[in-house]
This record gives C-alpha cells, structure tokens and sequence, in this order.
C-alpha cells in the first residue's frame, strides 16, 4: 500500500505552498521526493518517523518550556520531509540577509559613537533611547574590526504571492543552530540515498566557520587563543544547544562561576591555575554578565567583564548592546537605514510594522486589532503576543488595557498568511505553515551563510505560531545546487 495520495492533499486558500505551483501541478524542486515517498509504504514511513523521535530522544535533544504544567524538558518535535528552497531562491535570500546584516552593523557602530543617523534625522532619539537594549556602557567602545554581530539569526516568513519577509532580526543570542545541526544528521540516517541525489548542499560546515571567525578575534597575537562558550547553565532553554557548539569546536563550555576578572583581564579557573581568556562566546543576556554594571543581583556573570572589554582585553560575541538594533520597534526602519548606510534599496522586505507608541500608528491599530498581531517590542519565543483573528472581544479589549499602561512596549502588524509545506501527519502528507530562520556569520573576512537555516513548523493545523515554546516544531531545509 502506498502512503502519499497528492489528491488528498488540502490546500490553504491564498496562501503560498512550498510544493505545489496549483492544481497539484508539484514544484520541480519536490519531484524527487514526492517520488520517493509514493514508493515507500505507509509501515516504512512510519518506521522513519518513529526512529527520528528515538534519536532526537536518545541524544536528548530537547527545549526548555518554563510555564509549561508537563514538566521542563521536552523533546523538540520533528517533521521527517524536508523543506525545499531552490539555488535561486537561496541566491537572493542569502544576498539580503548580507546587505541588511551590513546596514545593522553600521547602525550599531554608528548608534554607539557618532550616531550621524539621529542627527540627521533617520531615526528618532526618543525611539533609542527608550530602548532598554541601548547600553550607555557601549558608548565609544572599541570592538574588534568594528563588528558587533557577529552571529544573526534571521527569520523569514513568504506571503501569498510567495514573497520574502523579514518578520525579525535576532541579534543578540540567536539561538536554534543545533537543531539546524541535528536535523541533518537525522534526514541522513532517514534519506541517506536522496540528499546527493537531489544535490542538497551542506550545513555541516557551521561550527567550522564560526571557530573560525573567534579564532580571528582574538585581542591577544598567540598562536591558540583561549575560547569559551560563556552559558547560564542546565536550566537554561538552549543548554542543549550551548553544550552541543561547545562540543563541535572544542572550546570549553564554562559558567560565570568559572571566570574572574584581574587587573581588567578575564581568566578561566583550572586545576592547573588561571588560564588567560580572550574570546567569549556569550549566550547569557546582557543584562546579567557583569553585576558590577548591570544587574548587581546576577550570579550568571561575571564580576568586572565589561571593564575587561573596554580596555580591550577579551573579545565578546556578539557583542553587548546588540539589543538596540533588534528591538521590534526598531525593526521598522531597517529598510531606512540600508538606504541610509549603503545607499541601496532592500533586498527583502520588511512586514508592514506600526508603532504603537505614534498616537496615528495606534488608533489605526486599536480600530484594527481583529486584523493584526500585536508583539511585545522586546519579547522573544512567542510570549505576549496577540493573534487579533484568533482572539476574543474581551482578550482584545484586556490587551488594549496592557498595551495603554507602555504603548512604546508594542508594536503590530497586519496578519500574513505563512507559507504551506508538506508534513507527514497521521499517515498522510499534510499542510502546515513554516518560516525559515538562516544563520550568517560575520568575521573579518566577511559574512558567511550555511545554505539552509531552520524551517520552524506551527504542527497544530490553522496555527500560524511556528516557536517551540508555544508547539511548533521543525523540519530539515534542503538547499539545492545549481
């Protein structure tokens, strides 16, 4: 018995389908797959399905939920078919994320030291300064070859007409890298013969080019600097992904308690002694690695590290302060500022985005609010926010009371539809939506991008929520060769 009948396949209306052109007409990039998959029988498939939950179960590769009522572990949920995106279309995407990571870059040089783009009015002073990610400790602060992202996560979202969207830019600890990983390694035990066969180019070379790139950080001209992969511990959501990076590039994975600071130079305490850092990887948030200039209450960071960094003795990646130019209500003018700084028109489009902190912007969104998604400008994972079509009279009415108390705290934007990909659900191929979330590195010798990223996928049928913590889950990206 065959498994895959196309003709059972139900579309979403007016929205963009990763596999079908119309009218079951497949996209040529799905050919082989689909191929695949009507030969396999419904027992095989299921069989690949239940070896991915026992792999992702026995290398425990798991996520954090903390409001969760099931417990704090919990295995991330896989979809066994992959996403396909073509040359072309990886082409352009991978030219956008690089014109706009430039564009941030120099807004954050800018921002923390001529801040030329407020002067001339690009961008409002009140809307930095509001912010709770603009560090006054950044200011005039050398950083190594003048880039502070060094790692972006990007995420990309196509509407109807099968447009690329930046909904946002995750600059300070973008996190989801080792399930970009793990996911690979997964589709090679389930399709060993398809990925060479479709010509699906490599994600493997990650770890590499970001080892790589710290390497070349180095403030200290020796010949092994010391790196450390700076976390918050076991409870933290990522620690997963914290030990496994730590683990590919052979760098110690240490905890604020393992640092110190003397005479305004990090070490790392061993059993043979202090040990001379010199790059940090940094996957606390800011606000908590260095009580003595931050939060005095932390114990995650690390007493004396920004004074550490001022003076240039330890590189920070990516650097402290980042949150600035990915604060949602800043996310807006990035299209500004690539005009600004590069004097270009972007690549990849912004979601149309209001502020609810413009009195205009919000009566409009307030007459609306069925019709938009209402974000927190600084919330990450999905929390605290609204999906007006999905909502209650009284669930909008109480947010309308929330956003009122800090309307600079908001902002929203009109509902897009996601695109579709197939999943294999309850024996039978089935649409869900997705978005994909690319991974750029930034070292002196430029941006690199591993041709794929994480395709997140909202698993319940008619969610358009796609973050793990609130049930989405993932599938394998396949980019192809020319």
């Amino acid at each position: 018995m065959t498994t895959i009948n196309l003709n059972r396949y139900q579309h979403v209306s007016n929205t963009w389908d990763e596999m079908y052109i119309s009218d079951n007409h497949l996209r040529e990039q799905y050919h082989k797959i689909i191929g695949y998959l009507e030969n396999e029988s419904a027992n095989d498939l299921n069989k690949k399905e239940e070896l991915a939950k026992r792999l992702f179960m026995s290398q425990g590769i798991t996520f954090t939920v903390y409001d969760s009522g099931e417990g704090i572990e919990k295995i991330f949920p896989f979809d066994i078919i992959p996403r396909i995106i073509t040359c072309a279309e990886w082409s352009f995407i991978e030219k956008g994320i690089k014109q706009r990571l430039k564009a941030l870059n120099l807004f954050l040089k800018d921002v923390y030291n001529n801040q030329f783009i407020i002067k001339d009015q690009v961008i409002p002073a009140s809307l930095i300064y509001s912010c709770p990610h603009f560090l006054r400790e950044m200011h005039q602060l050398n950083v190594p070859y003048d880039i502070y992202i060094h790692i972006a996560g990007i995420d990309l979202i196509r509407d109807y007409d099968g447009t690329f969207y930046v909904l946002e830019d995750n600059l300070r600890t973008p996190s989801g890298v080792s399930y970009m990983l793990e996911n690979r390694e997964i589709t090679k035990r389930l399709f060993p013969d398809l990925l060479p066969q479709c010509k699906v180019r490599s994600v493997t070379e990650y770890p590499a080019i970001l080892y790589k790139n710290l390497l070349a950080l180095s403030p200290r001209p020796v010949a092994n600097p010391t790196i450390v992969l700076l976390s918050p511990g076991m409870y933290n959501s990522a620690y997963y992904e914290h030990t496994t990076l730590a683990r590919l590039m052979g760098v110690e994975l240490v905890e604020g308690r393992d640092l110190v600071v003397r005479d305004q130079k990090v070490y790392m305490k061993t059993t043979t002694g202090l040990q001379q850092v010199d790059v940090i990887y940094k996957r606390v948030d800011d606000e908590f690695i260095d009580p003595l200039v931050f939060n005095p209450k932390s114990v995650l960071g690390v007493a004396g590290l920004m004074s550490a960094y001022r003076k240039g003795n330890v590189a920070i990646i990516n650097a402290t302060g980042n949150g600035v130019a990915d604060d949602k209500a800043v996310y807006s003018y990035v299209p500004d500022m690539i005009r600004y700084y590069l004097n270009e028109e972007p690549l990849l489009k912004n979601v149309p985005t209001f502020s609810l902190g413009n009195a205009e912007h919000k009566e409009y969104v307030f007459q609306n609010m069925h019709k938009m998604v209402i974000k927190k400008t600084n919330e990450s994972g999905g929390y605290g926010m609204l999906m007006g079509h999905a909502a209650s009279e009284a669930d909008i009415e109480n947010y309308k009371k929330e956003i009122l108390k800090d309307p600079r705290n908001f902002i929203a934007q009109p509902t897009i539809s996601l695109s579709t990909a197939p999943c294999y659900m309850d024996g039978m191929l089935q649409p869900r939506r997705v978005d994909l979330r690319p991974y750029a590195l930034v070292g002196p010798d430029g941006i690199s991008i591993v041709p794929g990223g994480l395709t997140r996928v909202a698993l319940k049928e008619g969610s358009l929520v796609v973050n793990s913590s609130q049930g989405g889950g993932s599938k394998d990206t396949w980019v192809l060769a020319s």
